[in-house]
């Protein structure tokens, strides 16, 4: 069976003449960014885990936030703990998300992970043009929030970098310590990869390499998945269940 997923958003709106700083000192990106496009980033513990990922569009003096819907109550309590007396407000909109990979409609902008996932569309009406987004999401090994992105993730593991959704020179935010740790390792021992499966196997289906743990099946379109792997392990064969598991002679990006 294969997983298809289509996560609304909601849009936080952030207002204030602290916008900038507050955002600055938290976010994995930078904020620099926004005035010439939109930006990816995430929300980190201070042990540089995953709490969640968005998008972040200027609206005038105003800052937008797209995050996806089932994390979107929390997130807004988190940035209000943080915001102390910062010249901040944070709040929910009734504004909605339209995506598509046609031609952009006016207004539209392209999301800043990746050329292959098109066009985002702020206004009255949510969903899409039908896109298949897990298949591209697939073939280009792209996380989605609550899937491959839960609170255990590690960003770059997740591949955050290649997705531009981390900037190494803006200084300080929440968990850049640890993130700035794993970025100067010789090399990330697991992460998320596509890989090619041959039979039936469910997202969520452990991986096995010679009779060890290797990792864990997330989203599948057709033959091909999102696996989170450890990599001294990912040997062939490798199987899922019944289905045999293979890694791609290259990887996207």
């Amino acid at each position: 069976m294969e997983h298809t997923t289509e996560i609304p958003r909601t849009i936080l709106r952030l207002s204030g003449e602290d916008v900038h700083h507050f955002l600055q000192n938290l976010v994995t990106n930078s904020i620099d960014q926004l005035d010439q496009q939109p930006v990816y980033a995430a929300l980190l513990t201070p042990q540089g885990k995953y709490i969640s990922d968005f998008i972040l569009v200027r609206d005038g003096t105003d800052v937008l936030l797209l995050v996806a819907r089932p994390q979107a109550e929390a997130l807004l309590q988190r940035l209000t703990m943080y915001k102390l007396r910062a010249k901040v407000t944070v709040e929910a909109t009734d504004l909605k998300v339209r995506r598509g990979t046609g031609p952009a409609p006016e207004g539209a902008f392209q999301d800043p992970r990746h050329p292959a996932l098109g066009w985002h569309l702020i206004g009255t009406q949510e969903g899409s043009d039908g896109t298949d987004f897990d298949a591209i999401r697939v073939a280009h090994c792209i996380p989605e929030s609550g899937i491959e992105l839960t609170p255990d993730t590690f960003i770059l593991e997740a591949g955050f970098e290649r997705l531009h959704g981390v900037d190494f020179r803006k200084g300080c935010y929440v968990g850049q310590e640890v993130t700035a740790r794993m970025k100067h390792k010789t090399e990330l021992r697991k992460g998320l990869r596509t890989v090619q499966v041959s039979g039936p196997a469910d997202p969520g289906t452990e991986i096995t390499a010679n009779g060890k743990t290797a990792g864990q099946l997330f989203t599948r379109a057709g033959d091909q998945a999102i696996a989170y792997l450890r990599f001294d392990r990912a040997q062939p064969p490798m199987q899922a269940g019944e289905a045999e598991v293979t890694l791609p002679e290259t990887q996207d990006g």
